[in-house]
C-alpha cells in the first residue's frame, strides 16, 4: 500500500513540474522583453526641459533666429548677465544675439554638455566665428575666434524662465586684440 502512495506521490510532482517549467519559461521570457514600466516623471520632464534648450541653442545661436526667444520663453524671462547696457528680460537676450551676429556673421556653436535635471538645464558650449562685422565698438579684423559658454537654465512648464550665463568675453577680447594678451 505504501508502494503504491509513494507512486501516486510521485507522478503528481511529475505532473506537476510541466507547469512550473512553464511559469519559470515565461518569467524569464517577459524579463528579457523587459516588460514596460511607467516612464519616471522626473526623467520625462528633464528630457523635454533639454530638449527646450537644445532647440534654444540651434535656432537661437546657430541660425541667429532672434524669435525663437518668444516662443520659447516665458513673459517674465530674467537673465543674469551682469551688463548694465542691456535692458532686462527677452530683449536684452535678442540684443545679445544680434550684436553677435552683427560682428561675426558665421557663428557656430558646438555643444559640448548639455545636462538636465528636472527644471535645470546646464550648457558648456564652444563658438567659433570670423570677426567681419563691427563687435562692441571693435572694427572687423577678419579672425578667426573661439570661445566657450556656459549657461544655467530654469524652466517652468516647458519654458524657459532663468538664465545664468558666463561667456569667456576676455578671451574673445584678447583674439581680437582689443586686450593686450598676459
Amino acid at each position: 500500500m505504501s508502494a503504491l502512495i509513494n507512486q501516486t506521490n510521485a507522478l503528481r510532482r511529475l505532473k506537476s513540474w510541466p507547469i512550473l517549467l512553464t511559469v519559470a519559461m515565461m518569467a524569464v521570457v517577459l524579463g528579457a522583453c523587459g516588460g514596460q514600466e511607467a516612464p519616471d516623471p522626473q526623467v520625462a520632464r528633464s528630457e523635454a526641459n533639454r530638449a527646450v534648450v537644445s532647440r534654444f541653442i540651434e535656432e537661437f545661436k546657430n541660425n541667429a533666429n532672434a524669435g525663437i526667444v518668444d516662443e520659447l520663453f516665458t513673459p517674465g524671462f530674467v537673465h543674469h548677465l551682469p551688463d548694465p547696457r542691456l535692458p532686462a528680460g527677452k530683449e536684452g537676450l535678442k540684443l545679445v544675439g544680434q550684436s553677435i551676429t552683427a560682428g561675426f556673421p558665421d557663428v557656430q556653436v558646438t555643444v559640448n554638455d548639455l545636462l538636465a535635471d528636472g527644471d535645470k538645464v546646464i550648457e558648456r558650449t564652444t563658438a567659433r566665428a570670423t570677426h567681419t562685422g563691427e563687435f562692441n565698438g571693435i572694427p572687423p579684423s577678419g579672425t578667426a575666434v573661439t570661445w566657450t559658454e556656459i549657461h544655467i537654465y530654469r524652466l517652468e512648464n516647458g519654458k524657459i524662465a532663468e538664465m545664468w550665463s558666463e561667456i569667456d568675453l576676455l578671451g574673445l577680447l584678447i583674439q581680437l586684440g582689443a586686450v593686450p594678451s598676459p
